[in-house]
């Protein structure tokens, strides 16, 4: 099954909290997204000041999670945690309603 946008902007956030700075081959990897849309996404990510670029020594580039990515990947997973309620209530419902 694809992932949504939303899912991989949100896996790309994950890797770089979890994993720290890293290298653009090293978040291709982690979060499962080719080298064209990765860097699409992250300039997406930058643009709304979720991740930063940082140069370490001379050349080399990392990307890092922001105070407020980290916000946004806290929000979330709180949403996430509240969806399967928000799912069941809804199956419970007449098709008519909602």
């Amino acid at each position: 099954m694809r992932r949504s946008k939303l899912e991989m902007y949100i896996d790309i956030l994950r890797v770089l909290a979890q994993k720290g700075p890293l290298k653009l081959t090293h978040i291709m990897y982690k979060a499962n997204v080719n080298c064209s849309v990765l860097k699409q996404y992250l300039n997406f990510l930058i643009k709304q000041e979720l991740v930063e670029e940082q140069t370490v020594g001379k050349k080399r580039i990392v990307y890092a999670i922001t105070d407020r990515g980290r916000t946004v990947l806290r929000y979330f997973r709180e949403l996430r945690a509240v969806l399967p309620i928000v799912e069941e209530a809804r199956a419970r419902m007449p098709p008519s309603l909602y």
